[in-house]
């Protein structure tokens, strides 16, 4: 099966569900993608900090899907940030990848210590009307940072990937997303695992005969968020993918709204550069 889409605010789609390529060693990655491709994904989500997009492009090549039907997300690392930077590594990873243009590209992290992320979406704006990228958005950008990329330019992203979870569920970013027409998209859905024991979702996924990991992609995608779980093998690949055939009742979403502890896996965008 394949993952139903959701409209971007440019007028293009994306597919809900993908697959990440975080932590996916290079050596793996064009398995990985020929194997994700083959169960029913398409939405790979890579970036140039990964190391591996030689790899998604040679997936990609290898994989008998239409490259027009492959929905590829990569980023540009903090380092890369400002105008000739940016323009250089979005450069590169066209390159390494073997594509003339992606169909995403995100700031990676706002840094905002380095001041630069504005001038960064300005050039993303840029590459985007030269036709370098499709569409463009940013990752772990806070409302704040948001305000002022859509103030200054009044371009809004089309999606922000950001950490979320049980444990951390962004209400209050994933509320402005909704008011500007953003999408919300889920790194580490999961949440290292760490909510898998909780009694809410032992309970539901005891209810609808799946794992705890499925009831949780489940979560995620009743909240209406583009969600990318990792998995280097391809019975995880399908299983992450077979989450439209049960839904969660409202007593289920309730008691996971719960589990929110503010707990990051990941880095905090405040104070990372």
């Amino acid at each position: 099966m394949t993952a139903p889409r959701l409209s971007l605010n440019d007028g293009k789609s994306i597919p809900q569900l993908g697959f990440g390529l975080w932590q996916v060693p290079e050596d793996q990655t064009a398995r990985v993608v020929r194997e994700g491709l083959a169960a029913g994904y398409r939405l790979i989500d890579g970036a140039a900090i990964y190391g591996n997009e030689v790899g998604l492009g040679e997936g990609l090549r290898a994989a008998p899907v239409a490259r027009d039907e492959v929905f590829v997300t990569t980023k540009v690392w903090n380092d890369r940030q400002g105008e000739a930077s940016t323009r250089q590594a979005v450069e590169e990873s066209l390159a390494r990848i073997g594509l003339p243009s992606v169909d995403l590209m995100l700031i990676h992290w706002p840094c905002p210590e380095r001041g630069k992320f504005l001038e960064t979406w300005k050039t993303l704006i840029a590459l985007r009307d030269e036709g370098k990228v499709t569409s463009i958005g940013v990752s772990n950008f806070r409302v704040a940072d948001l305000e002022v990329i859509i103030g200054e330019k009044g371009v809004v992203p089309v999606l922000n990937q950001i950490e979320l979870h049980p444990r951390l569920q962004q209400a209050e970013l994933r509320a402005f997303h909704a008011k500007h027409g953003i999408v919300t998209q889920s790194w580490t859905p999961l949440g290292q695992g760490k909510s898998f024991g909780a009694d809410a979702i032992r309970a539901a996924a005891a209810r609808v005969g799946k794992s705890p990991a499925q009831v949780i992609l489940r979560w995620h995608v009743q909240l209406g968020c583009s969600v990318i779980p990792r998995s280097t093998r391809a019975a995880g690949l399908a299983e992450n993918l077979d989450v439209y055939g049960f839904a969660l009742t409202e007593a289920e979403m309730a008691g996971i709204a719960k589990l929110e502890t503010g707990e990051r896996t990941g880095p905090d965008p405040a104070v990372f550069n």
